[in-house]
């Protein structure tokens, strides 16, 4: 029992890049231009900061211990950025469609950028919560108890190919996804909009990925399109 506590604390998350991206986030989003709710931009960034002490209070270094309460405000926290970041695209979509002015061009721009990074983060973010169970669970608890896949990963087929491959397999090495996976497939499927890497299992999941894949897919188009009309 000892040994095995001690396994799965090693296999433990470690805690900040999950922290630096929720920074970042709340930087962007912060920062966003005056035109955009401000109001609502520095509740969202003061409230952000409230929620994030208690959860990195309780795995400061690595993600360890979960109880119903911390669970409940990580999910909070996201959902609270999910939702600021989609008013503002909607918003910022609204502009853009609106705008005829060339010296507003540049600021709209700017924030077309901030918004799209923001959501790549916040989609990842709920990635990372929603997927068997959250950061904790996944790598604490035993696979037989696991919740049901969001998402296959290519370390979860990878058990019966070349034995260099192999070595970091689901199967062979225990391998569970960490944020920077969710990270990275955040920002393939806003610009391959296409699930490029991970695969989603569920309806809850698909829906998700389809919703980011449509926002940024909205998004990008609207500012090719501003640049153009910019250059014309």
């Amino acid at each position: 029992m000892v040994t095995k506590r001690i396994e799965r604390e090693a296999r433990a998350e470690p805690r900040w890049p999950a922290v630096a991206a929720i920074l970042v986030a709340l930087t962007l989003y912060g920062l966003l231009p005056s035109s955009f709710l401000p109001l609502l931009r520095i509740s969202v960034v003061i409230i952000g900061l409230a929620l994030l002490i208690p959860v990195v209070a309780i795995n400061p270094v690595k993600l360890k211990r979960q109880t119903p309460w911390s669970r409940r405000i990580s999910v909070t926290l996201t959902m609270l950025l999910a939702v600021a970041n989609q008013v503002a695209l909607v918003q910022l979509i609204v502009q853009l469609l609106q705008s005829g002015s060339k010296a507003e061009a540049p600021v709209l721009l700017l924030a077309a950028v901030q918004v799209w990074s923001t959501n790549i983060i916040v989609f990842a973010l709920i990635y990372w919560d929603l997927d068997r169970g959250g950061p904790v669970t996944r790598t604490q608890a035993e696979r037989r108890d696991l919740p049901e896949a969001d998402f296959r990963f290519p370390q979860d087929e990878d058990y019966d190919t070349v034995r260099e491959v192999v070595i970091g397999s689901s199967k062979k090495s225990d391998w569970t996804a960490n944020f920077i996976d969710y990270l990275y497939f955040s920002l393939s499927n806003s610009m391959a909009f296409s699930p490029p890497d991970a695969v989603p299992l569920t309806n809850r999941a698909k829906i998700v990925v389809g919703f980011e894949a449509l926002g940024a897919y909205v998004l990008l188009v609207l500012v090719i399109a501003r640049a153009v009309s910019l250059l014309g």
